[in-house]
This record gives structure tokens, C-alpha cells and sequence, in this order.
């Protein structure tokens, strides 16, 4: 375990790079968007680098944010999104372009063996309390009896993807031969306020709802075509939401309560 700050190189030995460092949630990246986009920009130029130093298999966790607030629905690889580049979400959103740009470019300027994950809402046990995004914010929320946050009017879709699912297409993804871009998540699509109505009957069926405004370009839709990870890597996700909620759920009393 080395602590390191990814917009600095560093010098060491590696097979294979999963490059996953950015914070994911809006909150979190959006408290420091400068330093946001220097971690997708220059991280990732100083991981390639070092794949380039040391031959090693490269593989970017890029986002289904890419995409923005989709017109095409649900989202295969080809789309090419629809992304305000000077919004509040840009930092990470085309940070995470930019990031594929650099992967493709060192892939086909180098000779860099590349994978590029472009990842769906994931979820699980040992998210942080504090997380910020809406399947923790609803599970902690429900269990200190607080009422739960619905941004907008809760129509807006997601789709969620248990986290041992995601680690296994990742896996699959570095360890196959399919460059990518490729969807990881799960095609099962709720609103947020289905969602909210879940961890409720889950945890405290009585616990209220609030509503507040909707945050500027949050996407109304979003739900993965994931065709290609089923074809190219035999993939898909076997943790249907309700399990994967009471897992969740779970960790998060035993380290609350």
C-alpha cells in the first residue's frame, strides 16, 4: 500500500494498472473541481506513462457521465453524449473524456495495451457514510431517522450495479482481449424515488420525504446497453437491487448503530 498523489509520477513496477483514482460522487469532486480534473488529465497521463516505462496492461475506470444528460436511451458505447463543457459536473465528466482521449491516443501513438470501463452508479458495502451519492445518502438518512432527500420530483431514472458485479467485469475486461469502450452496470432502471420508497419498507417504512430542487445538468436518464459485455465478455450482473440493497443496508447499521 503506498499513498501517493496521482497528479505526481511515480517510479514502480507493475503487470497491469487499474486506474480507478477520482472521487465519483458530485459532492466530492465538485468541493475541489480544479483538482477534479487535474486527477483525470494528468493522472492519467502520468499512469500511462508509467504503462508505457514498464509495459504494462492499462485499464481506465471512465464513467457513464461521459455521456451527459442522454438523448439516446438507453446508452449504447456508440452515443456520443450530450455534455456541457462548462457546467458544474464538467470537471469530472470531461475529465473522464479527456482521460479516454489520452488512453486511446498513448494506445494507438505507443503501442499502450489499453481497457476502458465506462462505469454505471455502483453501489455496496463499505461506501462511506458521508458519500454523497443517493443510495448512501437514503441509507443513512433512513437509519438515523432523518427524512430522505429527493432532488427534483424524483422522476429522474438510474441504474445500479452491485459492487461485486463491477469488480468482476473489470477483472474480465483487463484479463480479455476487448479494447473497449465498454459498459459496466446494471440494465435494471428505477427512478430515484422507487429507490427512495426501497430503503424505506427496507429500513423504516414511516421515515419522510423531502424535496428539493433538482442540481444543475443532473441527468434525467440513465441505463447502460450492455451488449457488448455480454458478447465480449460474457458479463453481466447477477445481484438483483433488492439483494444487493439489504447488503448494503446491513454494513452501513452494523457501522451506524
Amino acid at each position: 500500500m503506498i499513498r501517493h498523489d496521482i497528479t505526481e509520477p511515480i517510479r514502480l513496477e507493475a503487470d497491469q494498472i487499474y486506474h480507478l483514482a477520482c472521487p465519483a460522487s458530485p459532492i466530492h469532486y465538485q468541493y475541489n473541481p480544479v483538482k477534479t480534473i487535474k486527477t483525470n488529465v494528468l493522472g492519467t497521463l502520468n499512469m500511462l506513462g508509467l504503462a508505457k516505462r514498464v509495459k504494462a496492461r492499462f485499464l481506465l475506470a471512465s464513467t457513464s457521465e461521459v455521456y451527459g444528460d442522454p438523448d439516446v436511451h438507453p446508452q449504447p458505447e456508440e452515443y456520443r453524449g450530450n455534455v456541457n463543457t462548462i457546467g458544474i459536473r464538467s470537471c469530472y465528466d470531461e475529465g473522464k473524456r479527456v482521460a479516454e482521449t489520452l488512453a486511446f491516443d498513448y494506445h494507438r501513438q505507443n503501442g499502450v495495451e489499453i481497457r476502458v470501463a465506462r462505469i454505471f452508479n455502483t453501489y455496496g458495502p463499505r461506501m462511506l457514510e458521508n458519500d454523497g451519492r443517493v443510495v448512501s445518502n437514503f441509507i443513512v438518512q433512513a437509519l438515523k431517522g432523518t427524512p430522505l432527500t429527493v432532488y427534483g420530483d424524483g422522476s429522474q431514472t438510474r441504474s445500479f450495479c452491485y459492487v461485486s458485479d463491477l469488480v468482476e467485469g473489470l477483472m474480465r475486461l483487463m484479463n480479455g482481449d476487448f479494447i473497449g469502450p465498454i459498459n459496466l452496470g446494471n440494465p435494471g432502471e428505477y427512478t430515484i424515488l422507487e429507490l427512495a420508497q426501497k430503503i424505506q419498507e427496507m429500513i423504516n417504512p414511516d421515515a419522510e420525504t423531502q424535496f428539493k430542487p433538482l442540481p444543475e445538468d443532473d441527468p434525467k436518464q440513465r441505463q447502460p446497453d450492455i451488449s457488448r459485455a455480454k458478447h465480449y465478455l460474457n458479463w453481466e450482473p447477477t445481484i438483483p437491487l433488492d439483494k444487493g440493497l439489504r447488503l448494503t443496508i446491513d454494513d452501513f447499521s452494523s457501522r451506524l448503530l
